[in-house]
């Protein structure tokens, strides 16, 4: 594929401010059509951002001759089903993460491209910024020895929008749209950037808890797991606590020190060793997705090898849902 001409189903604040302006600013790769399915916000993203079609129905734009790629910006529970229909089109797709809203789902979507020959790949961005790639390097230069043990700890207040009548909840608070709650939301970023260090994550259980009852959803969550190489982790989310408890931080622990990052708000690195602790600021572009998205497009010119694949993501489903105690 020479010249990727995208189709986007789906255009609210994702495409806004992280993904969509990338796709536009890779060599060799434009958007020409966008799907949603109100009419108000198709148009408007279309004049806004200077797309020459907009459709309300995705079958319509997934079979518009002019499109050859697909990127999926929906809510987790319709990824599958927009993912399928682009892959048995023969189209190319770039789906939002979560992959999607259960593990099972997941699983039909890697079929679907093993027996179309169609690949799917997976918005995990932040495994290619730059802030976490010196994280990673950090670990692999083995600065902090031998990695003992990984720990998540991840808590914030309620926002407004939480107090919403549970009608108006937004579709991140609804499980059967996003898989859980926030949990599901946020968790696999931090999942899948530990997955991308350290291996799979073979063993996984958890507590959920909902214990300031603004919504049906888990709002507190306690898990631990094992990689496979036998590294214990473990994990603390919770979305209704105090602000005094805020924070946003993994801790990756060796025998010759420690590492600390956070994952959404890119705090300075913390490198503790016995020379003394260092913070080291790492900036990231504009568009958090754009390494991500220009791999994408590479590797669909037959330039580079992506691997942020709809393989690789299924097994950070795998692991919310055992966590969430799914099955």
């Amino acid at each position: 594929m020479k010249k990727l001409k995208w189709g986007f189903i789906g255009c609210g604040e994702v495409c806004e401010k992280k993904s969509g302006p990338a796709f536009a600013e890779v060599e060799d790769s434009t958007v020409v059509a966008v799907m949603s399915r109100s009419e108000r916000k198709a148009r408007s993203y279309a004049e806004r951002h200077h797309v020459p079609k907009w459709y309300t129905d995705a079958q319509e734009l997934i079979d518009d001759p002019d499109v050859n790629a697909i990127y999926v910006a929906t809510p987790p529970s319709s990824h599958a089903t927009f993912a399928i229909m682009a892959m048995k089109a023969g189209k190319p797709v770039y789906v939002e993460k979560p992959l999607a809203a259960n593990y099972e789902d997941c699983a039909r979507i890697n079929r679907i491209s093993e027996q179309t020959g169609v690949p799917c790949f997976v918005a995990y961005y932040r495994r290619y910024l730059p802030y976490f790639l010196r994280v990673k390097n950090i670990v692999e230069q083995g600065i902090i020895g031998n990695v003992i043990n990984v720990q998540i700890r991840f808590a914030w207040p309620p926002r407004e929008l939480d107090y919403v009548h549970p009608e108006n909840l937004p579709w991140r608070l609804q499980p059967d749209i996003a898989g859980g709650g926030y949990f599901y939301d946020l968790a696999p970023h931090q999942l899948d950037l530990l997955q991308e260090m350290f291996g799979v994550i073979v063993e996984a259980r958890g507590i959920c808890a909902n214990r300031g009852r603004l919504y049906s959803a888990e709002d507190s969550v306690s898990a631990v797991f094992r990689f496979e190489n036998g590294l214990p982790g473990s994990g603390s989310w919770c979305f209704v606590g105090h602000e005094s408890a805020r924070t946003d931080r993994i801790l990756i622990i060796g025998n010759q020190g420690s590492l600390s990052f956070s994952v959404f708000n890119y705090d300075p690195i913390e490198l503790h060793t016995s020379e003394g602790t260092q913070r080291i600021e790492v900036p990231n572009p504009p568009y958090v997705q754009y390494p991500l998205i220009k791999n994408v497009c590479e590797h669909l010119q037959g330039r580079a090898v992506c691997t942020a694949t709809s393989v690789s993501a299924t097994s950070v489903n795998w692991v919310l849902d055992r966590i969430l105690g799914k099955y």
